[in-house]
Formats: structure tokens, C-alpha cells, sequence
């Protein structure tokens, strides 16, 4: 009995020394969405609010995540930059089997190249694994984003940053708008006011000359 005691905790031993910690946890992520795509021309100078990206902690280990664009090379559509998304969050940290939901905003300048695009939205561990031979694996999930950029001239992509802004920052650019307007007939209704007082002032001191000149008469 003592020796086959003995025989498992050798065994035990062993396999603890030749089988690296890193394996016995796992980085994983997954995604909740596979693939997101335009059925209209984007607008230059729009800003737009794309479906939102769940990243799940698939492994067994708890983790910081990050999400990022990725490209594919050698594909037929253009690449847009990095710099057109907002991530909120952009960095989080997840126990395992927790998830979390991305919002996510694409703000096309005014100046962009029309034109059809693709691009990867990542979700993805910060710390990258490492194999059983020590090679280090940087895992990641994504969801394939496909748009079009519509042709517009600068005025167009002006007209419709605006428009984008109004609608993305409302109800408060109602309330800033009510400001400007109220503002504005205050400001009319002092000029004419002033202008009143002054008329009338007038032709009182012309009155009183009148009769002034009558007295002396």
C-alpha cells in the first residue's frame, strides 16, 4: 500500500514539474456579434452609433480585456483608421464567464474617401497567453464590419456633421438653440425699446419749444 502511495505522489510530482502552471489556466474571449453591416451609405461627416460588441471571458482564469480595430490584408474594400471609433469601455477587466457590452461609435470626417470598407472590431486579452512551449499566442475574437462611405462634396459633409451633432447631443442642443433664439429678441426687443424712448423724448422737447414760443408771443 505505502508503495503505490508513493508511486502517485511521484507521479503527482512529476507531472507538476514537466506541465507548465500557465496550461492549467486559460485566456479565452468570445464575441456576441459575428458580423455588423450597413445597408445604407455612411454620409460624410455623419457620426453613427453601430450595434454594440459583447466580449465574454471564455476562459478560466479572470483577465484585463480591450477591444481595437483589425485589419485584414489584401482584401478588396478599403481599411478604414482606427481614429473613425470610440470604444466605451475601451479597457475592462472580466472574471470568467462574465461578459461585457461595448458601445461603440464611428465618426466619419468630413473629408473621407468614398468608398466600400471592412474592418475587424476585436475584442481581446491584454496579457497574451503562452503555449506549453513558451510561445506566446495573442488570442482574440472579432466581428466583421462592412460600410460604405457615400461620394459628397464638402458642403454636404459639413451639413451633415452638424445634422449628426444635433442629433447625437440632443435634447440639449433644443435647449442651446432656445438660448440663442431667446437671446436674440432680447436683444431686438432693447434696441426698439431704446428707440421708443428716444422718439418719445423728442417730441416731448418739441412740444414744450412750441408752447414756449407761444407764451412769448
Amino acid at each position: 500500500m505505502r508503495k503505490v502511495l508513493n508511486f502517485l505522489v511521484f507521479a503527482f510530482l512529476t507531472v507538476s514539474i514537466l506541465i507548465p502552471s500557465g496550461v492549467l489556466a486559460e485566456l479565452g474571449v468570445g464575441v456576441g456579434t459575428s458580423e455588423i453591416n450597413f445597408d445604407k451609405p455612411l454620409k460624410m461627416g455623419g457620426i453613427y452609433t453601430l450595434p454594440p460588441l459583447t466580449v465574454i471571458n471564455t476562459g478560466d482564469e479572470p483577465a484585463d480585456y480591450g477591444v481595437s480595430v483589425e485589419y485584414k490584408q489584401d482584401q478588396p474594400r478599403m481599411s478604414p483608421p482606427k481614429d473613425w471609433f470610440i470604444f466605451t469601455p475601451d479597457a475592462f477587466h472580466l472574471e470568467p464567464g462574465v461578459s461585457q457590452v461595448v458601445e461603440i461609435k464611428a465618426n466619419i470626417p468630413i473629408k473621407a474617401v468614398p468608398g466600400d470598407y471592412f474592418a475587424y472590431l476585436e475584442g481581446h486579452p491584454t496579457r497574451k497567453a503562452t503555449s506549453a512551449g513558451g510561445v506566446t499566442i495573442g488570442i482574440g475574437a472579432a466581428a466583421k464590419l462592412y460600410f460604405t462611405v457615400a461620394p459628397a462634396n464638402i458642403f454636404q459633409g459639413a451639413y451633415y456633421r452638424v445634422a449628426a451633432i444635433w442629433e447625437n447631443y440632443a435634447p440639449w442642443t433644443y435647449v442651446i438653440a432656445v438660448m440663442i433664439a431667446a437671446s436674440l429678441v432680447i436683444a431686438i426687443f432693447k434696441k426698439f425699446f431704446t428707440f421708443n424712448i428716444g422718439v418719445s423724448k423728442k417730441t416731448k422737447d418739441k412740444k414744450k419749444e412750441q408752447k414756449e414760443e407761444q407764451k412769448v408771443e
